[in-house]
């Protein structure tokens, strides 16, 4: 059983700052690394990973700095986002050379032990360069799996996977954290995290924005205040309607036309608007959400 900590760490490469101030615990179990693209997540997972040294804090595999700890890398397996550059390669020749690398008494049987568990075992003779993206996410993980990790780390490991390979790999995942391994993956889908994960860890703009189970993380999200224009036929009497509504935090009348409103529950808000329009006699034009983006959901949580 192996625990991974950030403390307080910063990673920076000249004057750009990658990763501010992270403190987390990542425990055995399947946590999703959950933030929009460019995020910082690639980075956490490098510095969890040991080929990163912090810039400022530490990251201790079961309580020991990972960084230049040859020991710690031995119970670490990583599945990188970028593509493999080995496309010459056959499938099991990749992983047996991992198997190699790390010393292994049978490196061939580990070989086949790993494919054999991502279902690669029949196409593992052909060359890597003649796989598709699914099958190049697999073959990384089977490499990933050789040396048998305590530790397992999957950098946006979805991307490009069809529906069948997406939920064979998502069982994979969720079997494995069932064994007591610490697997951490990113993602910058919730409803992909929701399907794997019980644990989040959120990041935004390189720094820590939440923790929590996924009930905890998605009322967090669904719970902010929501930002929409409506456009009608009348946008004064509109205005003045929803002033007076439990559900509205904000109306402001735009200069162009229509109405900005901010809602802090939106059920409530679906409900009330078409019925107020109709007791008005509001035509709604348009309604329009203004902030719907991830960025836009993971800046309120960092701000909370």
């Amino acid at each position: 059983m192996s625990v991974i900590t950030l403390e307080t760490v910063s990673r920076w490469y000249g004057n750009v700052v990658a990763v501010n101030g992270v403190s987390m615990t990542v425990r055995p179990g399947v946590t999703g690394l959950l933030g929009p693209n460019g995020a910082g997540k690639t980075t956490l997972i490098a510095l969890m990973a040991g080929f990163l040294a912090p810039s400022a804090g530490t990251v201790t595999l079961d309580g020991v700095p990972i960084w230049r700890h040859t020991d710690a890398y031995r119970t670490i397996g990583l599945v990188p986002e970028r593509e493999l550059s080995f496309g010459y390669l056959t499938g099991r020749q990749f992983v047996r050379a991992n198997a190699e690398l790390h010393g292994l008494d049978a490196p061939g049987a580990a070989t086949e032990r790993a494919l054999s568990i991502v279902d690669m075992t029949e196409p593992a003779a052909r060359r890597i360069g003649t796989y598709s993206k699914g099958m190049r996410q697999r073959v990384k993980l089977a490499s990933a799996l050789v040396h048998d990790p305590g530790v397992l780390l999957l950098d946006e490991p979805f991307n490009g996977v069809d529906p069948r390979q997406r939920l064979h790999l998502m069982a994979l995942l969720r079997q494995m954290g069932a064994e007591g391994r610490t697997v951490l993956f990113s993602s910058h889908i919730l409803e992909e995290v929701e399907q794997v994960a019980r644990q989040i860890e959120v990041v935004v703009s390189g720094r820590h924005a939440a923790s929590g189970d996924f009930g905890q993380i998605r009322r967090l999200m669904t719970d902010r205040p929501v930002q929409y224009v409506v456009v009608t036929n009348d946008d004064r009497a509109l205005a003045s309607a929803l002033i007076a509504e439990d559900a509205v935090v904000a109306v402001s009348l735009r200069r162009q036309g229509g109405v900005d409103v901010s809602v802090s529950d939106f059920g409530g808000f679906a409900v009330r608007l078409p019925r107020i329009a109709r007791e008005r006699g509001v035509r709604i034009l348009e309604l329009t959400p203004t902030d719907e983006s991830l960025e836009s959901v993971f800046s309120y949580l960092v701000e909370r």
